[in-house]
């Protein structure tokens, strides 16, 4: 039976972090009658560990629910929920492509935060109808009032048209499904045109190979067809359909303006590309559809695996990660502490977090993360200009005529009483202020031009501290600008460990290279020998620490007699001390890495 267009409804919730949407959606689903009450769990889309751990979306996720409205027809409304984290914006810009409408969904105790903004622009790009929610009314510190006024003065919507309502308790969740039926308009694809679908998410399934979520856009798909996909002319028969509901159902066909899954023994992970257009091979589309603009990652890591026989292990368990988000990158690259590994991009530092968890988790893998770093342009005395991704890659200090690095603007959203600490802590980290809006009387947006490398160190987690977590950033790249940047070797009995290699600022690095050399101290195992630890600017060394060596009483059985017996004694084991730090090698255990990683400028 055929799918009538006009019924059919596809909207995503966006909002700020902890605003409500994930909950919104299980209320939804609830009120609905989507799960069995056995099924009912917090935070139902969520379905990752990592997503219920720490209480946010990673992942955006589609759910086709069906709705009895009182005009007497029923609706099939295709929801997708969407993260809220800066560092996710690409799911989101994904999922804003598949529909027609948004609910911005804003908490009416916190109002109008950095991502709902970011969200909006994003929607309001993508020509989405928009539908203003306001959550969180059952609060004890809710003002649903204020945060209407400031709907309609910050964003421009009409501030009667806000849907008041409560995730937590259920309250008016009915409004929420009333107006996306009577609000947002429906999709409009043509049925009869060859056949196109958007892939805008994927993953890999050991048993079925690639499984596609896609947004039928013009005409249908059917199972055993045989599907094209535009980028790379390569055909595959349709093996099944299905739509989550939320659980996964198999269905016949997928018709124009529904949203639902695919898979066609895609076996290669690199074939079904985020983006991608799939047309049907005996009436091939012509014109592929928009696919994402691309990501250029901001904050670059090395991770290499503990144990080297799992090098290849890694590579594939990237390449299948790479499939389900499509917004870091990797290289091969080697260093002469770590062995082989890869060279990653991420969107931020919570980004580089979650892949690595998700790597250690879902492929059981053992990994070792370098130091952050961001990409600096680097300009030698011969002309020549050198991207440098990995401190290992500047070129020496006498070459280099100047290096510049990436500047972000950065906006943080906090309220009014603690805007010195949020002033501190940019002036701190070579911020240079912009200005300071104040958006009503207990919240204001502090601007500052920061460089990326201080914001990819430990930025967001010192934000959070001195706001008490009430801060939020939101940043956009801005441009190079010259810095007096050097590259600070960490040296192991003069010996540079390049994975500890960082850049960083001329004023900074004595503080630095004290504070990295007394950590490794307290993580380098003491040996028989004593291990010099020094950080060093090219040749002149800035900071040193020594651990002792392990010491045996050799003059314990030495009673009495003359001092010349217990010198010769000290003297032999002195001498077997040299020839040893000569031929012994320090093994830098992995906690030490971790260490430095982890280290907080104090």
């Amino acid at each position: 039976m055929s799918q009538d267009q006009s019924l059919i409804r596809n909207f995503c919730i966006i909002a700020h972090i902890d605003h409500g949407k994930s909950t919104l959606a299980d209320r939804i689903l609830d009120f609905v009658g989507a799960l069995e009450k056995r099924d009912q769990a917090e935070q139902f889309l969520d379905s990752m560990d990592l997503e219920r751990e720490r209480g946010i979306t990673i992942k955006a996720s589609a759910v086709r629910l069906t709705y009895p409205h009182s005009d007497g027809k029923t609706y099939q409304i295709n929801l997708i929920d969407t993260p809220g984290h800066v560092d996710f914006m690409y799911e989101v810009s994904r999922a804003l492509q598949s529909c027609e409408g948004a609910m911005l969904v804003v908490d009416a105790a916190q109002g109008i935060e950095a991502q709902t903004m970011a969200n909006l622009y994003m929607a309001l790009d993508a020509d989405l109808e928009i539908v203003p929610v306001i959550n969180k009314i059952d609060l004890p510190s809710a003002e649903p009032d204020r945060v209407a006024l400031e709907i309609e003065d910050e964003i421009g919507l009409d501030a009667d048209s806000a849907i008041r309502v409560s995730a937590k308790t259920g309250l008016n969740i009915d409004k929420i499904l009333n107006a996306v039926v009577e609000e947002l308009p429906p999709p409009d694809g043509d049925p009869d045109a060859p056949a196109r679908g958007l892939i805008f998410d994927s993953w890999y399934d050991s048993y079925r190979g690639v499984t596609v979520l896609m947004r039928v856009v013009d005409g249908s798909f059917k199972v055993r067809e045989k599907m094209q996909l535009c980028s790379s002319g390569n055909t595959y028969e349709i093996q099944s359909l299905g739509v989550f509901t939320p659980h996964p159902k198999d269905v016949k066909e997928l018709q124009c303006g529904e949203v639902g899954f695919l898979t066609a023994s895609i076996k290669e992970v690199g074939e079904a590309k985020i983006g991608d257009t799939i047309t049907l091979a005996a009436n091939p589309t012509l014109e592929p559809l928009e696919g994402f603009k691309e990501v250029k990652p901001m904050v670059f890591s090395g991770l290499y695996p503990v144990d080297a026989g799992d090098y290849e292990n890694l590579r594939d368990s990237l390449e299948k990660l790479k499939l389900n988000d499509g917004s870091f990158t990797f290289e091969p690259e080697t260093s002469q502490a770590l062995g082989f590994g890869y060279r990653c991009g991420f969107l931020g530092l919570l980004h580089m977090e979650i892949i690595q968890e998700r790597l250690e988790r879902e492929y059981n893998l053992n990994l070792i993360t370098t130091s952050p770093s961001v990409i600096y342009h680097c300009f030698k005395k011969d002309g020549s200009m050198v991207q440098v991704e990995n401190p290992a890659q500047m070129p020496d200090t006498g070459d280099i005529d100047r290096v510049d690095e990436p500047f972000i603007d950065a906006t943080v959203y906090v309220p009014t009483e603690y805007i010195g600490n949020i002033i501190k802590l940019c002036e701190e980290r070579r911020g240079m202020q912009q200005g300071i809006e104040y958006v009503g009387t207990q919240r204001a947006a502090v601007r500052y031009h920061l460089p990326l490398a201080e914001v990819a160190f430990d930025f967001y987690d010192r934000l959070k501290s001195v706001s008490r977590g009430y801060a939020s950033l939101d940043y956009d790249f801005l441009d190079y600008r010259e810095s007096d940047l050097v590259r600070l070797d960490i040296k192991i009995n003069g010996d540079p460990v390049d994975a500890l290699s960082i850049v960083t600022h001329r004023a900074k690095a004595f503080y630095r290279g004290q504070a990295l050399t007394r950590k490794l101290k307290e993580e380098i195992p003491r040996q028989l020998f004593e291990v010099a630890i020094q950080a060093a600017i090219g040749t002149r060394v800035i900071s040193r620490t020594t651990v002792r060596a392990m010491r045996k009483n050799v003059t314990a059985k030495c009673y009495g007699g003359d001092i010349s017996r217990k010198r010769k004694l000290l003297d032999r084991q002195k001498e077997g001390k040299k020839r040893m730090k000569q031929i012994g090698s320090v093994e830098v255990p992995q906690k030490a890495f971790l260490a430095v990683l982890q280290l907080n400028e104090e």
